[in-house]
C-alpha cells in the first residue's frame, strides 16, 4: 500500500503540471444545436440585450407606481432660541419656530390625472415589449452568425480534404512517373511536370489549411469565445426547403414574425401613447393627502397629536407654451416612428425576395456542380488511361486533374452555401422567432 501511495505522489509531482493541459486540449464534438446554445450562453450581445429588456420591464413598474399610494415617515427635532423666534427672510413660509420633537406619517394617493399616467404606463409596456423583441432579434442574429460560421468551418474542412487527397494523389503520380522515367519509359520532362503539379498541390493544401484556421477563429468569435477551441463538428443534413415556393407568402410571414418589425411596431405604439400622455399633461390632476403624527415633547403652545387630510386639484393655466410644445414634439416623434416602421417593412420585403432568389440559384448551382464533378471524374479517369497507354501527355493529365479538383471544390462550396442561404432565408422570414 505504501509503495502505491509513493508511486501516486511521484506521478502527481511529475505529471501534475501537464495532465490538465491534455484535458483542456481534448477535441470536443459539437453539433449545430450545441453551437447555438453555446453562443446564446456566451455571447455578450445576447447578455446585453437581456439586460436592456430587464431594464425596460423595470420602467413599467416606475410608471405604474404613480397609481399606487405613497407613504412617508417624518421625524423632526427643532429648537428655538427664544419663544418669539421668527424666520423673516426667504420666500413665503410659516415663520414660527417652536421647540419640539415629533414624528408623523404622510400618505398621498393620485385619484386621477385624466389619462396621463395610464398612457405613460401603456407606453412603458410597449417599450418593454420592443426591448424584448430586440432581444429576440439579437438572439436570431447570433444564431445566424453561429450557423454561418459552423457551415464555414465544414466547408473549409471539405476543401482541406480535397487538397489533402490532391497532394496524396500527386505524390503517387510523381512516384510512378519517376519510376517510369528511371526505366526510360517516360521522359524527365514528365517528371518535372509531375513535380510542379505536386508543388501546386502543396500550395493548395497550405491555403486550405489557412482557410480552415480562419474559419475556426470566426466560429469561436460567433460562439462568444475569447480563444478558439478544438471542436469536432458534426456534418449537418440539409434543412428542408420552405413548404411553399410562393415568395409572397414568405413575405407575409416575415412581416408578421420578424422581431425587428415587432419591435418597431411596439416602439411606434409607445411613441403614440407618450404623445397622448403629453397631451393629457394640460388636464387637471386630482390627488388626496393625509398626515398623522405625535409630539412627545414640545412647546406648550403645540398639541400632543395632529391629524389632517386634504384634496388637491391642480390645473395648469399658463406655462409659456411648454406643454403644447412637448405634445407637438412627441407627436412628431410618433409620426417619425411610423415612417421608420414603413421603411423597415420595405427593407424586409426586399431582403426576403433576395434570400429566396439566392436559395433557388444556389440549389441550381448544387445540381450543376454535381454534374460537373461527375464529368470531371470521367475526364480524369480517361486522361489517366490515355497517359498510361502513351496516347497523351502529362499536361493533359494534370489539366484533367485540375479540372476535377476545381469541380470538387465548387461542389463543396455550393453545398455549404446552400445551407447558409437556407439559414438566411429562415432568418429573413422570421421563422426562427
Amino acid at each position: 500500500m505504501n509503495r502505491i501511495v509513493i508511486i501516486s505522489v511521484l506521478a502527481w509531482m511529475f505529471f501534475g503540471g501537464r495532465l490538465p493541459a491534455a484535458e483542456t486540449n481534448a477535441v470536443q464534438t459539437l453539433t449545430l444545436a450545441e453551437a447555438w446554445q453555446l453562443a446564446l450562453h456566451n455571447h455578450p450581445r445576447v447578455a446585453a440585450a437581456r439586460y436592456q429588456a430587464g431594464a425596460a420591464e423595470e420602467a413599467v413598474k416606475e410608471a405604474r407606481s404613480a397609481e399606487l399610494p405613497a407613504a412617508n415617515l417624518y421625524g423632526t427635532a427643532a429648537g428655538a432660541n427664544t419663544a418669539n423666534d421668527r424666520i423673516m427672510a426667504g420666500g413665503l413660509n410659516n415663520p414660527s419656530v417652536y421647540d419640539r420633537l415629533a414624528g408623523g406619517l404622510s400618505v398621498s394617493q393620485l385619484i386621477t390625472d385624466f389619462g396621463r399616467t395610464v398612457n405613460l404606463k401603456a407606453g412603458a409596456q410597449f417599450e418593454a415589449q420592443a426591448e424584448n423583441e430586440n432581444a429576440a432579434e439579437v438572439r436570431e442574429q447570433v444564431w445566424l452568425q453561429a450557423a454561418t460560421s459552423y457551415y464555414g468551418v465544414l466547408e473549409a474542412q471539405a476543401v482541406l480534404k480535397v487538397a489533402q487527397e490532391t497532394v496524396e494523389s500527386r505524390k503517387l503520380l510523381l512516384a510512378q512517373v519517376s519510376a517510369l522515367a528511371t526505366n526510360k519509359l517516360k521522359s524527365e520532362l514528365d517528371v518535372s511536370f509531375a513535380q510542379v503539379a505536386l508543388e501546386e498541390g502543396q500550395l493548395l493544401l497550405e491555403r486550405a489549411q489557412n482557410g480552415t484556421d480562419a474559419a475556426k477563429a470566426t466560429l469561436a468569435d460567433a460562439l462568444g469565445l475569447r480563444e478558439p477551441r478544438q471542436f469536432q463538428l458534426v456534418e449537418q443534413p440539409a434543412p428542408p426547403l420552405p413548404a411553399t415556393n410562393d415568395v409572397e407568402e414568405l413575405i407575409q410571414t416575415a412581416l408578421g414574425q420578424r422581431p425587428e418589425l415587432l419591435s418597431l411596431r411596439a416602439g411606434s405604439d409607445a411613441a403614440r401613447r407618450f404623445a397622448w400622455s403629453e397631451r393629457d399633461a394640460r388636464r387637471p390632476v386630482i390627488s388626496a393627502e393625509g398626515m398623522i403624527g405625535n409630539s412627545p415633547t414640545h412647546d406648550d403652545r403645540l398639541a400632543d397629536n395632529y391629524a389632517a387630510a386634504d384634496l388637491n386639484v391642480t390645473l395648469p393655466l399658463f406655462s409659456g407654451g411648454l406643454y403644447l410644445a412637448r405634445q407637438h414634439r412627441a407627436e412628431l416623434k410618433a409620426q417619425a416612428a411610423e415612417e421608420l416602421l414603413r421603411t423597415a417593412e420595405d427593407d424586409v420585403i426586399r431582403e426576403v425576395r433576395l434570400a429566396w432568389l439566392r436559395v433557388n440559384n444556389t440549389l441550381q448551382l448544387v445540381q450543376t456542380t454535381e454534374e460537373l464533378v461527375r464529368h470531371a471524374t470521367e475526364s480524369f479517369e480517361l486522361a489517366g488511361a490515355r497517359y498510361q497507354a502513351g496516347l497523351s501527355s502529362m499536361v493533359e493529365l494534370t489539366d484533367a486533374q485540375l479540372s476535377l479538383i476545381s469541380a470538387q471544390i465548387a461542389r463543396a462550396n455550393a453545398h455549404y452555401d446552400l445551407l447558409v442561404q437556407q439559414a438566411n432565408l429562415d432568418y429573413q422570414t422570421g421563422r426562427l422567432h
